[in-house]
Order: C-alpha cells, then sequence, then structure tokens
C-alpha cells in the first residue's frame, strides 16, 4: 500500500494541476470584429485561411506569414503566398475547399456574404473593414492582439513606417504639383476613392485634393459625367484588366487626357495603390511620383 505521505503528495500535485488547467491561459485572448461579435482565442491561431490580400499582406508583415494555410484568388504579395492553396475569391469563396484546410480562423471582409455559413459549419470568422487610415492602423493592432505580436514589434511598427513613407512622399511634391485636384478611378465603373477613402487621407497627405466629395461614400460608383463635370486636373487609375483608359463617352475630351495628366497604373502598381494595408507607405510613393511626372 502506498504510504499516507506519498498519497498526500499526489493529492497536492492533482489540486495544483486540476488548478492550473482550470486558468485561462496565458495567450487567451477575445477578439471583437467589425460585425460586432466576440471570438475567442485559447491561444493564437496557427492554421489562417486569409480572403483578402490586405489581410494576407498584413499577417505577413506582423511576421506570421507561416501561420497562412490558404489565401483568396487576389492575395499574391509577398510572392511566398502564392504557393498556398487558392480557395476562391472573397465573394466566391470555396467553402468545401476552406473547411478542409481545417483553420482555426478565417479573416475576410465585413462585406463578404459567407461568413455565417462559414459559422454554421463550426468555422471561426474575423470580419475587419478598412476604409480609412484610422481603420487600417486599427486593423492592424487587431491582426497583431491576435497573433500575439506586440505592438512594438508588429502593429505600432508597420504604421510608423506607413506614416513616414506618406510624410517623406509629401515633401518630395514640386511645389507646382501642389493642389492639383485628382480623380482616382479604382476600378472599372468607374467606380472611385472617394474623399472618405484611404486613398483619398494619402492624396491629401501628398498635397493634392479630391474632386469627389465625401458625401458620396468611400467608394462610390459615379455615372462618368461627374468626371466630365468635374474637369480634374490629373487622372489616376488602377488598371489592373488593362483597359483602354478612355473607353467611357467624353473622357478623350478632358483637359487632363489631352495634356496627358494621366496616370495609368498597371496590374502590379494597382494592387499596391488599392489595398489598404502595409504596402500604403510604396503606394504614397507611387501617387506622388505621378503627380510630380505630370508636373515637371
Amino acid at each position: 500500500m502506498m504510504p499516507l505521505r506519498w498519497r498526500r503528495q499526489l493529492a497536492a500535485a492533482g489540486w495544483m494541476l486540476g488548478l492550473l488547467l482550470a486558468l485561462p491561459s496565458a495567450h487567451a485572448v477575445t477578439i471583437t470584429d467589425d460585425r460586432g461579435r466576440a471570438l475567442r482565442f485559447d491561444q493564437p491561431p496557427q492554421r489562417i485561411v486569409s480572403l483578402l490580400p490586405s489581410l494576407t499582406e498584413s499577417v505577413c508583415e506582423l511576421q506570421r506569414c507561416e501561420r497562412l494555410v490558404g489565401v483568396d484568388r487576389y492575395s499574391n504579395w509577398p510572392a511566398s503566398v502564392r504557393r498556398l492553396p487558392q480557395v476562391g475569391g472573397g465573394l466566391d469563396p470555396n467553402i468545401e475547399a476552406i473547411v478542409a484546410l481545417r483553420p482555426d480562423v478565417v479573416l475576410l471582409s465585413v462585406s463578404s456574404r459567407v461568413s455565417d455559413r462559414l459559422e454554421a459549419l463550426g468555422v471561426k470568422v474575423l470580419a475587419l473593414d478598412h476604409k480609412t487610415h484610422a481603420d487600417v492602423r486599427r486593423v492592424l493592432r487587431v491582426l497583431g492582439e491576435l497573433l500575439a505580436v506586440p505592438p512594438e514589434h508588429g502593429a505600432d511598427r508597420v504604421w510608423r513606417v506607413i506614416d513616414a513613407a506618406v510624410q517623406a512622399a509629401a515633401q518630395s511634391l514640386p511645389q507646382r504639383a501642389r493642389g492639383a485636384r485628382v480623380f482616382f478611378e479604382v476600378s472599372r465603373g468607374p467606380y472611385a476613392a472617394g474623399a472618405s477613402s484611404f486613398i483619398s487621407e494619402t492624396l491629401v497627405r501628398l498635397g493634392a485634393r479630391n474632386v469627389v466629395p465625401p458625401e458620396l461614400g468611400p467608394f462610390p460608383r459615379l455615372n462618368p459625367e461627374f468626371v466630365l463635370r468635374a474637369q480634374p486636373d490629373v487622372l489616376m487609375v488602377a488598371n489592373r484588366s488593362m483597359q483602354p483608359m478612355t473607353q467611357y463617352p467624353g473622357w478623350n475630351h478632358l483637359a487632363a487626357v489631352k495634356a496627358g495628366r494621366v496616370c495609368d497604373f498597371g496590374p502590379e502598381l494597382s494592387d499596391v495603390v488599392v489595398r489598404p494595408g502595409p504596402r500604403m507607405a510604396e503606394a504614397a510613393r507611387i501617387m506622388a511620383r505621378c503627380l510630380a511626372e505630370k508636373y515637371e
């Protein structure tokens, strides 16, 4: 028979073990997403599926790229993510393919219509939205908290780089380009970068002005005649599809088009300038270079 002293020691050890198991994990965290839903994670997720390129890029910039096990078809930066399984787009993801990857969490946009379907299958979904500079900074912090990356090494570090790059790009802009009135086409439609968008905020910090008023929202679809009436000094076009620039009726008569003040960003540059995330630093340099070149 086991001595009484040993039995008491084992009982004490069992009690301590039970107490430790009952305590919350040192890495446990509750995240409230942009739908207002609270998600609890007992530890940082190790298997992540991202359905939005900007979120993919943010995870990688926070030094957690190795946690990604699947991405949407448009996620292409950094180059390493191109080797990951693709699970469709943000609006038309392959639900079966996502579930088969056994993700700890799926990152997607608030506008995605598949959140409820994934959650019904037991998949945790973190829906995030970033339309402004403040949103981008907040989303970086949320992801940093989720991934247990201290702010000084993660979100705050990344934002300092973005902020410094925008400031430096603004200082590089020649005086004659300051105050230029810009129309920025985000995608064919034309869908524009409105005054309340992160793109417009960058343009304003560079010293330019947006011809699209804030009351139209961050990314409105406009009648092409709006641009004819607005007569911007410079057109910036995120032309990922490489369609002809002046296909809209009357645009070939715009003073900006006649004067050659059009920056037609191809697929690679388009990906940079329209994604709210860590490459906003590079986007600021691209837009500043466009303005400088058009006012040489």
